[in-house]
């Protein structure tokens, strides 16, 4: 496991060898009751196994498969319902930003603003990402190796931001299929930027079912495990409390009901790993 910086964010440490983090959330804001509701649960099951946690929710999902699929509230509505979930529930949030003029707005709610994997090299995104000075997580592109992925952090770091976290979400296999090379988690560590792991993303079928994704969740606990066992420094995972009502990527989210049995063995992994690293 390699050591890398740490970032501070309120009282949680990222990365650095600190304890394994979650970012954790549903795809997409449904409604300010549901996004609510799932920031509560997962916030206490993450209390409760002693995990560092951020609540993540788009408020636009700016890529979908079909001009048909729900893109979510929007920014202007979006940002208010994250606002009032991280004053009342005292948690950190996360959402992606889409264009270099969300930069500022999404920055003034947000810890952490997050580039979709589509749009990993755009130049001025990066750029204004990194200006606000909040923590930038970075999707790593599926089109990208994990060797790319320093220049892409370069852009950020240019603003004097090294505030960054990047994320492996796995890579294109063919068509509607993704692989996820596990080098890529010691390879992007060497950057010295925490590095996270997409599980759900990472068993999305892109395009799977003509008009939508698909996905294949029976995997998303072995890919979870083994990408602990690896090292990295946090895990990201879509869950919802009805992945067949979701709407937005439930054939790939994690079911809500399993989250705590799995983080209590990812913690426990996470655990054994760091003491081997410092042995």
């Amino acid at each position: 496991m390699s050591l890398t910086r740490e970032i501070a964010l309120s009282s949680l440490r990222l990365g650095g060898g600190n304890p394994l983090f979650l970012i954790a959330g549903p795809c997409v804001i449904e409604s300010e009751a549901h996004a609510r509701m799932m920031a509560e649960k997962v916030a206490k099951i993450a209390t409760d196994a002693g995990v560092p946690y951020i609540f993540k929710a788009s408020y636009d999902k700016a890529n979908r498969t079909s001009v048909k699929s729900f893109r979510g509230p929007g920014a202007q509505e979006g940002l208010r319902i994250l606002g009032k979930i991280k004053a009342d529930l005292k948690v950190p949030v996360l959402t992606d930003i889409h264009d270099a003029s969300q930069a500022g707005p999404a920055a003034e709610v947000c810890d952490v603003l997050q580039i979709p994997a589509f749009l990993a090299r755009q130049t001025e995104l990066l750029i204004a990402a990194g200006k606000t000075g909040r923590i930038i997580n970075i999707k790593k592109a599926q089109y990208l190796s994990p060797w790319d992925m320093a220049n892409v952090a370069e852009k950020v770091a240019s603003t004097g931001n090294s505030k960054i976290l990047l994320t492996e979400r796995g890579a294109s296999f063919g068509y509607q299929n993704l692989v996820v090379d596990f080098r890529s988690f010691p390879v992007m560590q060497k950057t010295g930027y925490p590095v996270v792991f997409d599980v759900t993303h990472s068993v999305q079928l892109p395009g799977g079912q003509g008009h939508a994704s698909g996905g294949q969740p029976e995997f998303i606990e072995p890919l979870a495990r083994a990408g602990v066992a690896a090292g990295v420094d946090g895990i990201f995972l879509e869950t919802h409390d009805n992945p067949a009502a979701a709407l937005s990527d439930g054939p790939n989210a994690l079911p809500l009901a399993q989250l705590p049995a799995l983080l209590a063995k990812l913690k426990e992994l996470g655990t054994l790993v760091r003491r081997w690293r410092t042995d």
